[in-house]
């Protein structure tokens, strides 16, 4: 309890009681001016003090500790304290005083909890970008090295840390996201079941989420991004709450004002308190506290809600319509964050067969680096197209590398030393 409120506590009652005897010492110097009206006066004297000093101890006892409770729990001001123990009291001094006091309190706390929560969002967010840029160059050191290796036992290694470095990556921008951050990357215009295969991509038991053959919808770019992550926190969290050896099953369902993907899970389902915590953080319009996370911490649902919120679609969980008698998790996405299939792209140009100058390349016609890898999830990246070469007629003028004929030359004694010696034909005499 905030050291405030701990004084005020401990003020309160000391302050009535003083004022009640006050007003007691008054009454009794009235009462010595006539016999029987004094004493009545003494005796409505003592009784006053009695309910104020009742009064006062259920201020610091229940009516304080109520407001405080209140407010620790976001309930609406009021709804979950008490009022005055004597109604005659209503409307006077000490009501008025009481009141003020609460007022002030419940103004602290307030500001008190407002500003721990920005700390809190402040450092939450430094650790994550910093811990995001290492895992971000991890995952563009694993690329390269799978780019430039072809051994199959290097890359049954190193598949499982690029896939674990997906998956890390994902709880860092869904924390992120919580902080007020941007997801972190654009997409062109997306099919639907792209995006679902995205986020099964980027789940640890990928291998047991069964998902549509076909599928002939397709997403707003703008959208693509934070839809991958809610579908991916939708399908780990149904993986994680139901057996291993069971499925989890994605279907897409067409509805007259939008698209649902539906994913089931074959889980024990939820209890109805865990359940109603669950619909809360999924609306979005529960805001997400740092200072009030539970232990062990817990904030998919929250990151979820956050972006559905912010994107425009929606996202529900129920367990009477799950095909498994798990858990169904439901998103649905209007039809204004629909689009048409893209036009199949026109043909690239054929290859040009005489090189470009290298004057020609300039900083200004490459592409901008990006401060985040391309992930291997199938979606596309919007990119900066790059402006073409100014075409030339002047020969290459650099001379080829050292090594250029080499691997050409090793080809060639090895092709000849598996090629069996033909006889030759014997020479004719000469006249």
């Amino acid at each position: 309890m905030n050291p405030l409120v701990q004084d005020v506590l401990l003020w309160a009652p000391s302050v009535a009681a003083a004022a009640a005897g006050g007003v007691a010492i008054h009454y009794r110097a009235k009462a010595g001016q006539s016999g029987r009206a004094a004493a009545e006066a003494a005796v409505r004297a003592d009784r006053r003090v009695a309910v104020h000093e009742v009064e006062a101890s259920h201020l610091a006892e229940t009516r304080l500790p109520r407001q405080v409770l209140a407010q620790q729990s976001r309930a609406e001001a009021g709804t979950a304290t008490e009022g005055l123990l004597h109604p005659e009291l209503a409307g006077t001094e000490v009501d008025t005083a009481y009141r003020a006091v609460l007022e002030q309190i419940s103004r602290l706390i307030a500001e008190q909890s407002e500003l721990s929560e920005g700390a809190a969002r402040v450092a939450v967010r430094a650790a994550t970008r910093s811990v995001q840029s290492l895992g971000y160059e991890l995952q563009v050191a694993i690329t390269q090295l799978l780019d430039t290796r072809h051994d199959e036992k290097l890359l049954e290694l190193i598949q499982p840390i690029d896939h674990a470095t997906s998956q890390l990556l994902r709880r860092l921008q869904l924390l992120s996201v919580l902080t007020g951050s941007w997801p972190g990357r654009q997409r062109d215009d997306t099919a639907l079941l792209d995006a679902v295969r995205g986020g099964m991509s980027r789940i640890r038991d990928f291998r047991r989420v069964q998902v549509p053959a076909t599928c002939e919808f397709h997403v707003s770019g703008r959208i693509v991004e934070a839809l991958v992550l809610v579908l991916a926190e939708l399908m780990d969290n149904a993986a994680r709450q139901s057996a291993p050896t069971t499925p989890v099953e994605v279907t897409v369902l067409e509805a007259h004002r939008g698209v649902s993907v539906q994913i089931h899970d074959a889980g024990p389902g939820m209890s109805a308190e865990v359940r109603q915590k669950a619909d809360r953080r999924l609306s979005g319009r529960e805001p997400f506290r740092f200072t009030e996370i539970d232990n062990p911490a817990a904030f998919g649902h929250a990151g979820v809600g956050d972006l559905a919120a912010r994107y425009g679609f929606h996202v529900s969980i129920d367990e009477e319509y799950s095909r498994h008698g798990g858990t169904r998790a439901v998103v649905f996405i209007p039809r204004d964050l629909l689009v048409d299939a893209p036009a199949d792209p026109a043909p690239e140009p054929a290859a040009r067969t005489t090189p470009a100058p290298a004057s020609t390349a300039t900083a200004d016609t490459a592409e901008p680096a990006r401060s985040y890898p391309v992930a291997e999830d199938g979606l596309p990246m919007r990119r900066r197209v790059k402006p073409q070469p100014v075409e030339s007629t002047l020969p290459a003028t650099e001379p080829p590398p050292r090594d250029a004929g080499e691997a050409l030359a090793a080809f060639a004694r090895v092709t000849r030393a598996h090629i069996p010696a033909q006889p030759r034909a014997p020479k004719e005499p000469t006249p």
